[in-house]
């Protein structure tokens, strides 16, 4: 049975001979009076392809009550374990002691810091953190999942290495390699750090508080903190909600096709125990040792040349080398040292590598990865912010469309009123849109179109030219960008406005407006707002 979702202990009270900490670095008279009549405040770094959100909250005492939403950087952004560095140095800056850390998922630019600047983080104490339910490892169905994802994890890594071996002549396959990496990119850093030692470094960092959250959890209180109560969305309970990636009906553009749920066929995954896997065949008609194997006789990744066959062993396996190559994998050899006859010079200009097939069963491997990866943003832990006079602000993680979908049968009881998934998201004034901005993370009948509050902000946590380096060809999806500012038009802020460079916020933001009370950033780092 899975564990009841609690609410972090009232911490002790503290004697305090000197000013709490937690003025921020930009800190003015202005400041410290838009924050005193402000609901909470959020501070968004702005490291691009990466989330981190460090939320403050008045507390009754008359100090902050802080809270971390994720920490991390995409593995292909360059410099990015520098900049998180430089992030959480800056966090220490406001505050030593985060109240409550929220991870979302298990995704490498949602955790990466707690690796990559443990040292920063060591410095910092943090007093509860909560996962969902899915990282739970007392929860049967949190096992199942997580054992799927090691096992997938160990495929592709398998898969890739494979691949790296191929010819890199052929297109689809080179396709299959840069896709490939760019899914692994989410699941491991440069120096090939796994996600799993990031998540549970951060598991780790409340010494034991952790609690794991359920949909429909709520609403939650945070000790010391009036006003303000938290609905649990996601993550589903449902397996199939997790694996749903796309509804055609609920994605903003055309041309896109029905999604398919997470298959955790164990079958698929039984490559899963690295590249020996792969040597074993047993619906080949020969016993493996007959034959030899094609990465001996045929050309490495990087390489346009052959094995020498001056090289090999014996004539058979040199005259194989020269036969596969001249009419399996091409260009034909040059012509063998010693040897007075040369190879006609158009055997050695055709190239016959399009007739390679040695590496087509990888293919399977790009489904599998968009699998795993849509069922990893579906297991986001969703939380809507109700303040105010019952305003809220969501922060969807990197939820897909079943996350969302799931959130539309979830009610609560609250004084004897009924609240809804719906009802939330109608009265949402704040979003922190999800997954960059991706065309599957927000959706549109049963997402945005529900947010019709004239005040509605939204924050998304990308830069487009870094999103182009990696791979992603659209992010933030144009469809789903031209949606939010028809609602909240200058209030729609990324974090990659060229105004960020500069800290010259523009006039029509720098005055508020909806649910921004005030707007400050530190060039290259971080944009504040004040929310009401």
């Amino acid at each position: 049975m899975a564990r009841t979702p609690r609410t972090p202990a009232e911490p002790k009270p503290r004697r305090r001979t000197a000013p709490r900490r937690g003025t921020s670095p930009a800190a003015s008279p202005e400041a410290d009076a838009a924050r005193a009549t402000a609901a909470f405040t959020v501070r968004h770094y702005c490291q691009g392809i990466g989330d981190c959100h460090l939320l403050r909250f008045p507390r009754e005492d008359g100090g902050s009550y802080f809270m971390l939403i994720d920490c991390g950087v995409h593995s292909g952004v360059s410099g990015g374990a520098d900049k998180v560095r430089e992030i959480v140095a800056d966090i220490a800056s406001v505050t030593k002691r985060i109240d409550l850390l929220v991870v979302t998922h298990e995704h490498w630019d949602h955790v990466s810091g707690f690796t990559s600047a443990a040292a920063a983080f060591g410095g910092i104490h943090v007093e509860d953190v909560w996962f969902g339910w899915t990282e739970d490892p007392d929860d049967p169905l949190a096992r199942e999942l997580d054992e799927y994802k090691g096992q997938a994890l160990a495929a592709l890594q398998a898969a890739s290495s494979r691949l790296a071996g191929l010819s890199g002549g052929d297109a689809h396959l080179g396709a299959l390699r840069q896709g490939l990496s760019q899914i692994l990119g989410f699941y491991f850093g440069a120096a090939g750090d796994n996600v799993r030692k990031a998540r549970n470094a951060a598991r780790r960092l409340a010494k034991g508080k952790v609690s794991y959250q359920q949909p429909g959890a709520g609403p939650l209180a945070l000790p010391g903190v009036a006003g303000i109560k938290i609905y649990v969305l996601g993550p589903p309970r449902d397996a199939a909600a997790i694996g749903l990636e796309e509804r055609a009906s609920e994605l903003y553009g055309h041309g896109l096709a029905g999604g398919r749920g997470m298959a955790m066929a164990k079958a698929l995954l039984g490559c899963a125990g690295g590249a020996d896997a792969f040597a074993e065949d047993e619906s080949s008609p020969f016993d493996p040792e007959f034959g030899k194997a094609l990465s001996e006789v045929l050309p490495l990744a990087g390489g346009s040349a052959a094995p020498k066959t001056a090289d090999l062993a014996d004539a058979s396996s040199a005259a194989l080398v020269e036969l596969l190559h001249a009419h399996y994998s091409g260009p034909a050899l040059a012509p063998t040292a010693g040897k007075a006859k040369a190879k006609p010079a158009a055997a050695v200009t055709v190239d016959q590598s399009w007739r390679r097939i040695d590496g087509d069963w990888l293919g399977l491997s790009a489904d599998l990865a968009m699998r795993l990866d849509k069922g990893v943003n579906n297991t986001s832990l969703v939380l809507a912010f109700e303040f105010g006079n019952r305003r809220i602000a969501l922060f969807v993680g990197d939820a897909q469309v079943g996350n969302w979908l799931s959130w539309h049968d979830l009610k609560w009881e609250v004084n004897g009123t009924a609240v809804t998934g719906p009802d939330l998201m109608k009265r949402t004034v704040y979003l922190k849109v999800g997954h960059h901005g991706s065309h599957n993370a927000t959706l549109k009948a049963k997402g945005l179109e529900l947010m019709n509050d004239p005040d509605l902000s939204a924050f998304i946590p990308v830069n487009e030219a870094d999103a182009k380096k990696i791979g992603w060809r659209e992010m933030p999806f144009t469809d789903i960008l031209g949606a939010l500012k028809l609602r909240a038009g200058a209030r729609v802020v990324r974090a990659d406005e060229p105004w960020l460079a500069d800290g010259a916020i523009p006039p029509a933001l720098a005055q508020g407006g909806g649910s921004l009370q005030a707007v400050r950033c530190k060039p290259k780092l971080w944009v504040e707002f004040d929310i009401r």
